[in-house]
């Protein structure tokens, strides 16, 4: 894209809320329920003369997300009917917040937030194409309570800039969520979905026409959708065809990787808002104490990687992995505590981020160690105990069984020997094996004493100090 185009974004985020019930009902809100049409009663089929009761956990979950992110917190807010007419929606309408959202305002990961507001989720389509094409729907999503996070259009001076500040945004919005433990944000099973307003103008202070794309279901489908996009939109301004440019609903192929044209936009008229008649309106500074609430909240993403940057001074790439993983991040908290040496810590880190990570990904079941043993490893290796060939071994053992790296070692004979007087002999015997080795080195290649080294190593089952078999090595070979 060149200069003279600004590609706009704004976000629209829905995430299904962790409650025990539905929004408006005693339903179970059940994610993983696989039968349909089970968690559904007469208030979410919309049956007459059942009227719907307000979830104050989802209420408060909402709140938690604005204090998160810094927005304000509504006084006064109230639902409203969105009317519009789909299979998914029993009622004909959908319970959702028009003109005083719970929260407006805010910032998080570079974007401007404009509101956060509540609604019900719909139910789910399922379409088969056998027999001639048919759809089934099953309402057990029906009326479960959903976030909606609104972000402000933010005009970029690149495609690439828009596309992944806007997948940023996206990524640190779950993360804070599953913080905050308000919503799982699985995308994949759609508890959290992303939709992107895009245009593009030759001014950079005018909005273009806008097109809205759904169905983005993965980050990477977040960013290479706002791409795809743009681009479709520069290369039509460029062959003068910017009038073909229309306010319109696009979806996103997958295995295409290529938006398609769903349907004509709808503006805020067309849903004819207003007020539910069924329900209260909301007070929600006398229902909820604000100050309380604030004062509760964990330690979120954004906070936690620089105490981490300052207290243990690890890679940016381990934090994040420490960040996006919380269960592993506390995990290595604990093994921190025990060392308290930065340099330690800093080992610990890199283990846990290459080699543990990498057990795991050839065993899922394995699991960390106790911190204490974990510790001991790392106390081991810097003290100069074992080798990091050794290092590596052990932990292998520690998280399948969760024993003593010291008691490994002495009884497997790992301990890392500095004795030069009983590691002469095996340096010895090395260079009696290994003449070609032996003559380069002498011939001046002075690397060819890094593999007598190995194999001494090697030979000692890995407890050789190196530095001392080196030193060995050079006063043997004058």
């Amino acid at each position: 894209m060149t200069n003279k185009y600004y590609p706009t974004i704004g976000l629209e985020i829905h995430s299904e809320l962790k409650t025990q019930t539905k929004m408006f009902c005693g339903c179970k809100n059940d994610p993983d329920e696989e039968k349909p049409n089970v968690n559904i009663c007469p208030v979410c089929m919309a049956h007459p003369g059942a009227l719907p009761v307000i979830n104050k956990k989802a209420i408060e979950n909402v709140i938690k997300v604005g204090l998160a992110v810094g927005g304000t917190i509504a006084d006064f807010t109230e639902f409203d009917r969105k009317n519009y007419f789909y299979p998914d929606i029993p009622k004909g309408y959908q319970l959702s917040q028009y003109k005083f959202p719970i929260v407006s305002g805010g910032h998080l990961a570079g974007m401007d937030i404009t509101r956060v507001h509540l609604e019900e989720d719909t139910a789910n389509n399922k379409h088969f194409d056998s027999e001639g094409g048919f759809s089934l729907i099953d309402f057990n999503r029906s009326g479960v309570p959903l976030m909606e996070l609104v972000t402000e259009p933010h005009t970029f001076e690149s495609a690439d800039t828009a596309s992944k500040t806007a997948t940023n945004f996206a990524k640190e919005l779950q993360l804070i969520l599953g913080y905050l433990n308000v919503s799982e944000a699985n995308m994949e099973k759609g508890e959290m979905r992303v939709e992107a307003n895009i245009s593009v103008s030759t001014d950079s202070k005018k909005l273009g026409t806008k097109v809205e794309v759904k169905n983005l279901n993965s980050f990477r489908s977040v960013e290479r959708a706002i791409k795809y996009e743009l681009d479709r939109m520069t290369e039509l301004f460029e062959n003068g065809k910017e009038a073909e440019i229309i306010q319109e609903t696009r979806g996103w192929d997958e295995g295409k990787q290529k938006t398609f044209s769903q349907r004509k936009k709808e503006s805020s008229e067309d849903y004819r808002y207003f007020p539910d008649p069924d329900l209260p309106k909301l007070k929600l500074h006398e229902a909820f104490d604000l100050e309380k609430m604030k004062k509760e909240l964990p330690e979120l993403p954004e906070a936690k990687r620089a105490r981490y940057k300052k207290d243990f001074g690890i890679k940016e790439e381990d934090i994040e992995v420490f960040i996006n993983d919380f269960a592993l991040g506390a995990w290595f908290e604990k093994v921190a505590e025990i060392l308290k040496d930065k340099e330690k810590i800093k080992t610990a880190s890199n283990y846990i981020t290459t080699d543990y990570l990498g057990l795991k990904k050839t065993n899922l079941d394995i699991r960390c160690p106790s911190e204490g043993n974990f510790a001991e490893l790392i106390n081991l290796f810097n003290e100069g105990k074992i080798s990091s060939r050794v290092a590596k071994d052990i932990l292998a053992m520690i998280v399948v069984k969760d024993e003593s790296p010291l008691k490994i070692a002495t009884e497997k004979n790992l301990l890392q020997q500095s004795d030069e007087g009983s590691l002469k002999e095996i340096v010895q015997k090395i260079i009696n094996e290994n003449g070609d080795a032996v003559t380069s080195y002498k011939s001046g290649k002075e690397n060819a004493i890094m593999s007598l080294v190995g194999k001494v190593i090697k030979e000692s089952n890995g407890s050789a100090n190196p530095q001392i078999v080196i030193k060995l090595l050079k006063e043997m070979l004058k």
